[in-house]
C-alpha cells in the first residue's frame, strides 16, 4: 500500500482552507502543538505543514494563475530519512508515510536541509522537527465514520481539489485520476520519487492579441521565494506543465 495525496491544480482556488484545517488538526493531534511566533505582531510566523504558492504563467491575455499547495511528499527515496543521525525520521513500510519520532529528534535541521520541497519545519519552542503526517491519527481511527478517515486538508477543501488514497491500487480513485489526467510528480528529475502527485493545470485559453493592452506580460512568482531556489523550480515545473 502506498498512501498519498493527488492535488488538482486546475481546481485549487488558493483559499488556504487546507492549510488552516491542517494547522487546527495537528495542533491538537499527535504532533501538536504547532507553535506560533508573535501571532499578533507585525511579522507573525509559525509552524505550518501546508503552504500555498501562487504563480502567474503565460502572457496576458492568455495568462493563468496557478495555486500550488505544497506539503511533505512522502518520497519513496526520502533523503530526510537517510540523513537523520538519530533515526527520528522514518518511513513506514506498511503504507509509505514518512514520520518523525519527536522523542528521538534533537532538532539538528539535517532533514530540513536535505528536503528539496521545503516540507519540514523546526518548532523552535519545542526544539523538534515537525511535518505532515497525512493525518495518520485520523485515517486509521476506526471510531470515525469511514468517509471521515481522510486527512483534514482533504475533508475541508471547498473546491474538492484534493484526493487521498492508495496509489498502489490501480482501481483507486487517486490512481484513476492520475491515469486519466496525466498526473505527475513535482521535480522528478531530483530522483526522490515523491508519492504525492499533481494533476497538471490545463493550458489557458488564448485571446486575440489585439485585445491585450500595450506592455502587458506575465507576472513573476508570488510564492514568497524570490531570487530562485525552490520557487523557481516549482514555477518552471508549472510552466512546462501548462505548455505541454
Amino acid at each position: 500500500m502506498k498512501l498519498g495525496l493527488v492535488i488538482d491544480l486546475d481546481t485549487c482556488v488558493g483559499c488556504n482552507a487546507c492549510a488552516v484545517a491542517c494547522k487546527q488538526w495537528n495542533t491538537s493531534g499527535t504532533t501538536g502543538p504547532l507553535s506560533d511566533y508573535r501571532p499578533f505582531g507585525k511579522d507573525p510566523s509559525g509552524v505550518w505543514f501546508n503552504r500555498i504558492r501562487h504563480y502567474e504563467v503565460g502572457d496576458y491575455p492568455g495568462s493563468k494563475t496557478v495555486h500550488f499547495p505544497m506539503s511533505c511528499m512522502h518520497c519513496e527515496d526520502a533523503d530526510c530519512v537517510t540523513v537523520c543521525p538519530t533515526g527520528a525520521s522514518w518511513k513506514r513500510p506498511e503504507d509509505g508515510i514518512v514520520l518523525v519520532d519527536q522523542d528521538k529528534c534533537m532538532g539538528c535541521n539535517y532533514c530540513a536541509w536535505a528536503c528539496p520541497y521545503g516540507a519540514r519545519e523546526l518548532d523552535r519552542e519545542d526544539g523538534v522537527m515537525k511535518k505532515c503526517t497525512l493525518c495518520v491519527d485520523r485515517i486509521y481511527d476506526e471510531e470515525l465514520p469511514e468517509e471521515e478517515r481522510q486527512p483534514a486538508c482533504v475533508l475541508t477543501c471547498p473546491a474538492h481539489a484534493r484526493f487521498f488514497g492508495d496509489l498502489d491500487d490501480p482501481d483507486s480513485e487517486v490512481s484513476t485520476l492520475v491515469r486519466e489526467r496525466d498526473g505527475g510528480q513535482l521535480m522528478p528529475e531530483l530522483g526522490y520519487n515523491p508519492t504525492n502527485l499533481y494533476l497538471k493545470p490545463r493550458k489557458p485559453a488564448q485571446v486575440p492579441p489585439h485585445d491585450a493592452p500595450a506592455g502587458a506580460g506575465g507576472a513573476d512568482d508570488a510564492g514568497g521565494d524570490s531570487g530562485g531556489g525552490l520557487a523557481a523550480r516549482v514555477k518552471n515545473w508549472v510552466n512546462r506543465a501548462v505548455a505541454r
